[in-house]
């Protein structure tokens, strides 16, 4: 049943028999399309319910979907108490943040995270790629894809949790081998990493790499989005000023609150860290966050704002093999967050083989797939003093640390 443009409390409860063509409301025609008492009823995308004069749906379905209310629900067409108790009930969402949470408090919820890499590749060999074969009247000797070419597919021209784009993107390529067999006479076409520009056109997506060398005030980030992991380069840069912080690249306010909370860290700990203790008041600070365009928000690039920020002040480059992931407190406390999966997956993709992970996010470890563990290092760490001993690299010697107002290497003309 998909409720995906629902916004008629009609839909649910049923229209009374005093109205010409009244009808029942789509839970008792479900069951009485399936025959039995005790069905599984699907209510697809519920988190797209609308709401208008006619009522909200979304609160006709707190009585079908409670399980101490809905063995009396009562649908305005059959006017006698109907007994839902025995039905079992699934919803789909692909956000939780537009569902009332009344409602969503009356649903157990299970977070599906997306595919990897590597069942990508699996789902579309098996079962993608010959479907669009038959649909497009195709023999698999006609048509073939090595598995660098799939998995170059996979990365540069989606950008996904599932494979929708990815099936697309397969019968995109399959039409193509049509014409190319049918007007140009070719008989077979191997398609591989080197010639998919040529039959279906540039990269639409890149990734971010690891840096070949190691930067001063650049610390690499993970990030979770709708559509995986990925990695978020962070760049600080100092200057002559009055103490002014600056930050930008479509930063929301709780990532703004992370990095001022980096900076008051660093601030109680420049002594310790070998940084002038009066940058605040002699130099100006820009944080910047690329790409510009897209936005950013949550906690827990807090760690990564921190580092950054004590690269850049110290003079000491962060390690390039290095990517990390947590949310800092003021006291430099590193706290869990949420899609470690994802973001491992992430940062195995670009080429990193060491992750800082907070010390409580262990017990996540589990949910990432072996064949990345086996290339990427987890490090557990419960402080920041911990990140900086993972992150940062040793200064040459005691004492050698620029001045707080000096530009970072990296950055001088």
């Amino acid at each position: 049943m998909s409720l995906g443009g629902v916004h008629d409390e009609a839909e649910i409860r049923g229209h009374r028999r005093t109205y010409i063509g009244a009808m029942p409301g789509r839970i008792i025609n479900a069951i009485r399309q399936a025959g039995k008492d005790n069905p599984l009823i699907l209510l697809d995308e519920i988190d797209k319910l609308g709401s208008d004069y006619r009522g909200d749906p979304s609160s006709a379905l707190l009585e079908v979907l409670d399980p101490e209310q809905n063995n009396n629900f009562r649908d305005h067409y059959l006017e006698i108490p109907y007994d839902l108790s025995n039905v079992l009930f699934i919803t789909t969402a692909n956000t939780t943040e537009t569902i009332p949470q009344a409602l969503l408090d009356r649903m157990e919820t299970i977070h599906l995270s997306g595919y990897t890499e590597e069942e990508k590749l699996e789902i579309a060999a098996r079962h993608l790629l010959p479907n669009q074969l038959n649909q497009n009247a195709l023999k698999k000797t006609q048509l073939t894809i090595t598995r660098d070419g799939l998995r170059n597919l996979i990365t540069g021209y989606t950008h996904e949790a599932g494979v929708r784009q990815l099936e697309r993107e397969l019968a995109h390529l399959c039409r193509r081998a049509a014409i190319l067999i049918t007007e140009q006479g070719q008989k077979k076409i191997k398609v591989t990493a080197a010639n998919l520009p040529d039959l279906i056109g540039k990269q639409k997506f890149h990734y971010e790499k690891a840096s070949e060398q190691d930067q001063i005030g650049v610390a690499t980030g993970l990030a979770w989005t709708y559509a995986g992991g990925d990695t978020l380069m962070i760049e600080v840069n100092i200057m002559p000023g009055t103490g002014h912080l600056e930050l930008t690249g479509q930063l929301g306010d709780v990532m703004k609150e992370s990095a001022r909370a980096a900076l008051s860290y660093i601030r109680s700990r420049a002594a310790s860290l070998g940084i002038a203790e009066d940058f605040g008041t002699k130099s100006d600070i820009h944080i910047h966050v690329p790409a510009g365009a897209t936005p950013k928000d949550g906690p827990s690039a807090g760690i990564t704002l921190a580092t950054a920020l004590a690269s850049a002040l110290s003079g000491r480059a962060v390690r390039r093999n290095v990517a990390m992931t947590g949310e800092i407190t003021l006291r430099g406390r590193i706290l869990p967050i949420g899609g470690l999966k994802e973001k491992v997956i992430a940062a195995h993709r670009a080429g990193i083989d060491t992750v800082l992970v907070p010390l409580e996010n262990q017990r996540d470890a589990s949910d990432i797939p072996a064949a990345v563990l086996e290339k990427v290092k987890l490090i557990y760490v419960d402080s920041m003093d911990d990140v900086f001993a993972q992150a940062l690299v040793a200064p040459a010697s005691a004492g050698s640390a620029p001045a707080a107002t000096a530009l970072p290497q990296h950055h001088k003309s």
